[in-house]
């Protein structure tokens, strides 16, 4: 997935489900009261994200999925039942994750760099003070024990390409991480303190650290970190 909020939708009539064997026709609660909104679905992402249903009482028929803000979001009737819904969210979550990896195969590499190191940029305006102007900022394919590392001598940052694909929050946070460590090698009170002001740094940090989603990719959870590259004297750090 790109660092920004895909476009691409995915849509299908919602009346082509096919019928189960021995379906009952309850119907949604939401039905019942006619109501519309956002709500999370228990169906997840396949790194462990949400997927918010948002159900509207202007939409007749069809679901769509796409993304917003970098959640996975599918859009369907406010009339649509349980049991339709339970059909069509995982579908339609499947779907939206292959258009997703077929963008990110095509925005891989210069392009895709360019639009990190300005996303790194905005950050540290945002909430470093504009402190720290990192040289290059990069995705990288062999990083596979740290979500991202720095070499402040030399104004670098690497993000795994295994940060692809996560929230944008989660991303902005990895960033974040990597910038304050040109003004703090360690993990002490001084680093976190440039944190503090990033209001998701607890979701993030948990994101990371979550057991489901280590468990996608066959890693145990704690297994990567955020870190220095220790290269050129720079002193390696844990978090």
């Amino acid at each position: 997935m790109s660092v920004t909020s895909a476009t691409s939708r995915a849509a299908v009539p919602a009346r082509t489900r096919p019928a189960a064997r021995g379906e009952n026709a309850q119907q949604s609660p939401l039905r019942a009261r006619g109501t519309a909104g956002d709500t999370l679905s228990a169906h997840t992402l396949s790194n462990g994200g949400p997927v918010v249903v948002r159900r509207s009482a202007r939409r007749k028929t069809g679901v769509s999925a796409f993304w917003e803000n970098g959640q996975a979001v599918i859009a369907v009737p406010a009339a649509l039942t349980v049991e339709d819904e339970k059909y069509w969210v995982p579908r339609m979550v499947a779907r939206l994750e292959r258009g997703a990896l077929k963008e990110l195969a095509g925005r891989r590499g210069p392009a895709g760099d360019e639009a990190l190191m300005q996303r790194a940029t905005a950050l540290s305006r945002q909430y470093l003070g504009g402190r720290v102007e990192p040289h290059s900022v990069r995705w990288v394919a062999n990083q596979n024990s740290r979500w991202g590392s720095a070499t402040p001598a030399r104004g670098t940052i690497r993000i795994s390409h295994h940060v692809q694909g996560m929230p944008g929050w989660v991303l902005d946070y990895v960033l974040l991480h990597e910038l304050a460590h040109f003004l703090h090698p360690n993990h002490g009170r001084g680093f976190w303190q440039e944190l503090a002001g990033y209001p998701r740094l607890d979701a993030a940090k948990a994101f990371l650290d979550g057991a489901s989603f280590a468990s996608t990719r066959n890693i145990t959870a704690g297994e990567r970190s955020l870190d220095l590259d220790c290269q050129e004297g720079d002193a390696g750090s844990q978090p």
